[in-house]
């Protein structure tokens, strides 16, 4: 049997799915660790953040980097897991594209601790304390902090990136890609897909979605799922809910669909397309009659219908803004 290789898996600003999609491996884990050693994994093994540091540059064979960067020492390990990993992968929506950590991009620093230390009700904060980066505490022992950036990125703005696995978090049919290619590699040579590919389907959600649509789809309003009694297998787009499947790329086995959920956009745009809101707006701006009658649309028109949207941005930018040519909410300055 061919040598096992090394895997790590490390986490950014992240809410810890992806750990656990590791874990829904089930019993394909067992699989995995016959052809693979884990080496370093904070969430999984009684590992310290120095045994990381001190392995030799390039002895880990494939390393996950899941959540986004969104202070100082998620850039740090970035880098630190960068040097010691042949291969790199963004894992999960959040290092794909900043996911929903990258929302914050919307405000500043500023702004966010004002909101979180002097103005929330559930912070009990007497005195507007906000984080430093160096304090002290009572003994006078020096305590620090990683620095809290103004701005969320993705992980392949911070280092170089070998491959992607998009969703919030990954599937188990996206980890099954993961565990083939992992396999075919060790076990028989087989090349590795070309740097810098999705580990994920060409298609749209659309395409490997099984809900039932009759044709060119029209609405005259759109709604939000709880405010109508719908139909359990009719396309959503074809019932007026907002559906992100027409702009968001296959591969998740369309599982949200499928549980009566319409699609919100965590794989990430299609191939076709870069800029995932756009694509979905436009989508639309069809669906609702008007880039056919585009010059009979008032102002009062195109406000009304989207008003109709209560959270533009959130929706159709929840889990890409960072990656979006959006980027960041520009603020007017102030002189």
């Amino acid at each position: 049997m061919a040598e096992k290789i090394k895997i790590a898996l490390k986490r950014g600003a992240s809410c810890v799915g992806c750990d656990i999609a590791i874990v829904n491996f089930n019993e394909e884990l067992f699989t995995l660790l016959s052809v693979a050693d884990l080496v370093f994994s904070p969430t999984l093994l009684d590992v310290k953040y120095d045994d990381l540091k001190k392995m030799p540059d390039k002895s880990i064979t494939i390393g996950f980097y899941h959540g986004a960067v969104r202070n100082s020492d998620n850039e740090e390990f970035a880098h630190i897991m960068r040097d010691k990993c042949q291969i790199l992968i963004a894992y999960g929506a959040c290092a794909h594209m900043g996911g929903i950590p990258g929302l914050a991009n919307v405000t500043d620093k500023i702004a966010i601790f004002k909101k979180v230390y002097k103005e929330t009700f559930s912070t009990v904060n007497p005195d507007g304390t906000l984080p430093e980066e160096k304090s002290l505490d009572k003994e006078g022992h020096e305590l620090t902090l990683p620095r809290f950036y103004d701005e969320v990125y993705a992980l392949d703005d911070i280092v170089d990136v070998d491959y992607y696995v998009p969703a919030c978090p990954p599937t188990s049919d996206i980890n099954n890609k993961i565990l083939t290619v992992v396999k075919e590699f060790v076990e028989e040579g087989k090349p590795l897909p070309p740097k810098g590919s999705i580990i994920a389907s060409e298609k749209t959600l659309c395409d490997e979605c099984e809900r039932k649509r009759s044709g060119e789809i029209k609405v005259d309003r759109l709604y939000r799922i709880q405010e109508i009694a719908f139909d359990e297998e009719k396309c959503f787009l074809e019932q007026g809910i907002i559906c992100l499947g027409p702009a968001t790329r296959a591969g998740c086995g369309a599982v949200c669909t499928a549980a009566n959920m319409p699609c919100r956009g965590c794989m990430g745009p299609t191939a076709s397309v870069t800029e995932q809101g756009a694509s979905m707006l436009s989508a639309l701006a069809s669906v609702y009659g008007m880039t056919d009658r585009e010059t009979e649309l008032s102002e009062e028109d195109i406000e009304k219908l989207m008003m109709q949207i209560p959270d533009p941005l959130g929706l159709f930018y929840r889990f890409s803004l960072p990656k979006s040519q959006l980027g960041r909410v520009v603020k007017e300055r102030v002189e």
